[in-house]
């Protein structure tokens, strides 16, 4: 992707022609130019070469944000002030989705390109046409700058631009001179979310332009390539090899796998790989998130594509790993799939949860295999080579049935499968793997291969904050003191706490800018949060959650309908508003775990029930990427469902930690 179709220093533009600026537009485009394009590049052009006379600087056309798959229109560098212009050419109302849309420009630039981090970032919205909107100054502006000095977006017609711009120079924003040729060429690293990466890669076949943070693009470049020389051992030496990738919340397997997928099918199609995943949620987001942005690409280039032939394709890239069960169930002969990823393979189905399954759901009354056993023996059909590479998540298992890790290396122990290599990092030892040192009873130990890149240790999820996942998982294992610790480091993302729903999405709203997106996050147990219209027992679709927009009632925004764990688990969101019910209480001896059946309270006595709720407020907490609100309701003592001593407890504990009260 081209970074600009145009740039150049304000000097040279004001001196180029206008035939040659929309030439050098024209054949640095990557679309065919329409008309009203043209139109549009020719009024732009004209208002700059009027308005920029005075001034010195650099001026760039058609910016790419490669995380947004979007450009901007124009960006102006003058002094140490970076202009946003996004143009709505003979529009005469400001719109709030095109508000938004010069706003998220500007965040990604300031959170994401080198050259921002230290400048002011105006976004200003020019609709051409629109009505004067009287006389600009600067200083009743000044309350409207974040902390991190981006403005909130101005809005302008044709005549008030000049007056804006020369505002905020006067006004002295940015006085300290800096490089705006080099500013271009500064280092771009974002952090996409899984869902901007998965229809990036569907699309462009890699990722090189949404590559995140230094240490963690690096930690996925090394376990991508890790893999593909697994892959390459395999099939030139006839083997079967297993591998396991691991790492702390948020830092990227979804994503690798994904990758190996999209890489394996572009190298060589006659030899696919699946990614599968048994998260039925994080499947229907991403097919629905694909199938529209292939829609969206189709419409673009004047092409009309359905959504039944957008969904082929996608089907065939990312599938249900129960449906591939099904499948491998009725066809008796190998995949032809010589290369699995199983997503979340922690959740993969014990022996007798899933015959059980089988016996009511598909009326197969001989099953005898644990999931984790019959997906390997699927891949064992081939009779030349197969790998399965399995993405683990840390204390991820949340549901009843869900194996853990350990089956896995059970399956492995059978004589069937005794020939199948293995590949882990030494981590899987840590304890939130719960591998319960099944590693030590692996028959022909020799054939187990530690290998360091296949843990990813450093958390994109937070481009904030990389320490979060640690932070909750010591404030979940009642670990105060390290726990306060490092809260004192999470300085650029906000965790704050409130007895108060409405005081906490309050504050949500208030700190979400632009289409950054937030919603409320329970637990499936919160079954007494009614009193504050929320009902867990509602259910929420989640293409709808994760992906509709602003005016759409049942999409996050309007916090209206909220997520459990099952949900958002593989997902995230910019800011999330956690409320806390009375189903996991802090005492002085560790969380107390209940759940709701008619009208009380019942305790969970079973420790792997326990462990579940535990891992769902762990899900929940390591969910938002910008920063969250932890609500705490206070209770209600004529109410014995929700007695106060249900609640202060826990609050007590989170605000010992030192996380700030509202």
């Amino acid at each position: 992707m081209n970074r600009s179709f145009y740039t150049s220093t304000i000097q040279t533009f004001l001196k180029t022609s206008e035939t040659e600026i929309i030439g050098q537009l024209v054949n640095n485009g990557e679309f065919n130019i329409e008309t009203t394009q043209r139109d549009a590049w020719q009024t732009e052009i004209a208002l700059m070469k009027e308005i920029l006379l005075q001034y010195t600087g650099q001026i760039i056309f058609e910016y790419a944000i490669p995380r947004l798959n979007r450009r901007i229109d124009i960006v102006l560098i003058i002094n140490k002030i970076v202009f946003v212009l996004e143009f709505k050419v003979g529009q005469t109302q400001f719109m709030n989705q095109d508000k938004d849309q010069v706003w998220d420009y500007a965040l990604d630039l300031k959170n994401f390109q080198k050259g921002s981090h230290d400048a002011a970032i105006i976004p200003i919205l020019i609709a051409t046409k629109a009505p004067d909107l009287g006389y600009f100054t600067f200083e009743k502006y000044q309350d409207k700058i974040a902390n991190d000095g981006v403005y909130k977006p101005i809005e302008c017609n044709s005549n008030n631009l000049l007056e804006v711009i020369r505002g905020a120079i006067n006004a002295q924003l940015g006085t300290e001179l800096f490089d705006p040729a080099g500013w271009g060429n500064s280092a771009y690293s974002p952090t996409p979310t899984i869902i901007e990466a998965a229809s990036y890669m569907f699309k462009n076949q890699t990722v090189d332009n949404i590559t995140s943070t230094a240490a963690s693009a690096k930690k996925i470049e090394e376990t991508c390539r890790s893999i593909f020389d697994i892959v390459e051992d395999a099939k030139a030496n006839q083997k079967k090899s297993i591998c396991f990738v691991t790492g702390v919340p948020g830092a990227g397997k979804t994503l690798v796998g994904l990758r190996v997928a999209v890489e394996q099918q572009d190298k060589d199609k006659s030899i696919p790989a699946v990614y599968l995943s048994g998260n039925g949620p994080l499947v229907a987001v991403l097919r629905e998130a694909l199938i529209r942005d292939s829609i969206k690409r189709a419409k673009d280039k004047g092409e009309r594509l359905t959504r039944v032939k957008a969904g082929v394709t996608v089907k065939e890239f990312i599938q249900n790993v129960h449906n591939f069960r099904d499948d491998c169930i009725q066809k008796q002969g190998p995949p032809p799939e010589h290369i699995a990823i199983f997503d979340e393979a922690q959740r993969a189905w014990t022996q007798e949860y899933a015959s059980s399954w089988m016996t009511r759901k598909k009326k197969v009354s001989d099953f005898k295999y644990s999931e984790s056993n019959f997906l390997i023996s699927c891949l064992d059909r081939n009779s030349d080579w197969a790998v399965v590479i399995c993405l683990v998540g840390g204390g991820q298992e949340i549901n009843s049935g869900e194996a853990g890790i350990s089956e896995w290396f059970n399956a492995l122990n059978e004589e069937k499968l005794s020939n199948w290599e293995i590949y882990v990092s030494p981590n899987l030892h840590d304890s939130e793997y719960a591998t319960d040192g099944v590693l030590k009873t692996i028959v022909n130990p020799s054939r187990i291969h530690y290998t360091t890149t296949l843990h990813l240790s450093v958390s994109m999820r937070s481009f904030r904050a990389e320490k979060l996942a640690q932070f909750v998982k010591e404030l979940l294992d009642l670990r105060r003191d390290v726990a306060a610790s490092i809260y004192l480091e999470l300085t650029k993302y906000p965790i704050v706490l409130t007895h108060s729903v409405e005081v906490g999405k309050a504050w949500i709203k208030e700190h979400a800018r632009g289409n950054e997106r937030y919603g409320v996050m329970v637990s499936s147990q919160a079954y007494r949060l009614r009193p504050f219209a929320i009902d867990v027992q509602l259910k929420t679709d989640p293409v709808h959650w994760f992906l509709d927009d602003k005016d759409d009632v049942r999409s996050s925004y309007f916090m209206e309908d909220v997520a459990t764990e099952f949900d958002v688990q593989g997902l995230e969101l910019d800011w999330g508003c956690i409320v806390w019910d009375g189903d996991m209480r802090y005492t002085e001896k560790g969380w107390d775990h209940y759940y709701f059946v008619g009208t009380n309270w019942r305790h969970i006595n079973k420790e792997e029930r326990q462990l579940y709720q535990k891992n769902a407020y762990r899900v929940l907490l390591t969910r938002a990427r910008q920063g969250m609100c932890i609500v705490v309701p206070e209770g209600n003592n004529e109410d014995a469902t929700r007695k106060s001593e249900f609640y202060d407890t826990t609050y007590n504990y989170l605000k010992s930690i030192g996380i700030k009260e509202l």
